[in-house]
């Protein structure tokens, strides 16, 4: 798959540097084993934090009742439809940039690579999503430094485009009046997106793999194709912004005009888990962080109605994921028996034909 070790004699020793990478080549070709410690500091961090939001709720919700908070489902459905197109949308860009990096794959199979691991993103230990991802993507022919290169290119991308729509909100917001890191996203997201130009990822990564004894990238993505994502990922996180805004709109009555409040204010809560990078899927830190930034769109302010709509902002979503990787898993599958199935069709033509021609030859 053209991720083999290059080597340049054959009595040397690999580096310490090498055998990571190594590891790296080899990794998911056995099981891996248990950090069962690890996984449960990183879950028990997770679950502290929700509970402490479900909590909030809990123990104010008469107070929540009488400041408007009131289901209303009907308002989920257009959100639900936004998420799901979201996440459809998300898979396509994998795609793309699969494509840039000279690896094109089928439309389906983007969708099935980029959705059947989003579950395991809820498995406490972050690398277990990437790991999936490449696993799946080296299956139908993406060597695994380019699959993870393409994952570098996507979250940067991600995180730039976040950073872009939560700026103005971070400046604006009246908690972080006075303090001097609002100003910092104004400096990170012109450096992020210049370090994916093809003159610094290029070089950096060719240094980086060669040192784990791999082989450089064969080709990275142009600037221009650079721009593009990025620019698809200010659309992706509109349109999030739209499904959570309907999930909001759900259990609290917010205007049209807090709209940009509201998609501002999941992109905090997205980066805010990207920064702490230690419960399963921003379990918790990413709720917590998107109901300190909503409650800007509330009247009263109040945390506990931010940290409702953040409840219920992560069940939609929770079950958008489900909706949509079991659709993508099913679509797989039946695609797989139908291609089963017409290739059966196709060998018993060509035996038929075999018999006929055999039929119709004159005897020797």
């Amino acid at each position: 798959m053209g991720d083999e070790p290059s080597t340049n004699g054959q009595d040397e020793r690999p580096g310490l540097l090498q055998r990571v990478g190594n590891l790296g080549a080899t990794i998911g070709r056995q099981a891996p084993k248990k950090k069962s410690t690890k996984l449960i500091i990183q879950g028990g961090i997770a679950f502290l934090i929700f509970g402490f939001l479900v909590l909030t709720v809990v123990s104010q919700w008469s107070e929540l009742r009488e400041q408007g908070v009131a289901f209303d489902l009907i308002w989920l459905l257009p959100g639900i439809v936004a998420m799901l197109i979201f996440y459809s949308l998300s898979a396509a860009v994998w795609g793309l940039i699969l494509k840039l990096l000279g690896h094109p794959i089928a439309a389906a199979d983007a969708q099935r690579i980029w959705a059947q691991p989003l579950l395991v993103r809820y498995i406490p230990g972050s690398v277990l999503f990437v790991l999936a991802r490449v696993l799946l993507a080296e299956k139908v022919g993406v060597s695994r430094r380019a699959s993870t290169a393409g994952i570098v290119y996507e979250q940067a991308a991600m995180i730039s485009a976040a950073l872009t729509i939560a700026t103005w909100f971070l400046i604006a917001h009246p908690d972080t009046e006075g303090l001097w890191f609002r100003w910092l996203p104004i400096l990170i997201i012109p450096v992020m997106v210049f370090f994916l130009h093809p003159r610094i990822f290029g070089p950096v990564t060719a240094k980086i793999l060669t040192s784990l004894g791999r082989q450089p990238l064969p080709r990275t993505i142009p600037f221009g194709g650079v721009l593009t994502i990025y620019a698809c990922y200010l659309g992706l996180w509109s349109l999030m912004g739209v499904g959570v805004f309907f999930a909001a709109r759900s259990v609290f009555a917010l205007d049209v005009v807090e709209f940009p409040i509201v998609a501002a204010s999941q992109t905090i809560g997205y980066l805010a888990a990207v920064v702490s990078a230690v419960t399963p899927a921003g379990l918790g830190v990413r709720d917590a962080a998107f109901a300190w930034a909503v409650k800007a769109a509330l009247p009263t302010g109040s945390f506990g109605v931010g940290a409702t709509i953040a409840i219920a902002v992560r069940a939609t979503q929770t079950v958008v994921e489900l909706i949509y990787v079991g659709a993508v898993t099913w679509m797989a599958r039946r695609r797989k028996r139908i291609d089963e199935s017409l290739g059966e069709l196709v060998a018993e033509a060509e035996a038929a034909e075999e018999y006929e021609a055999s039929e119709a030859a004159p005897p020797s």
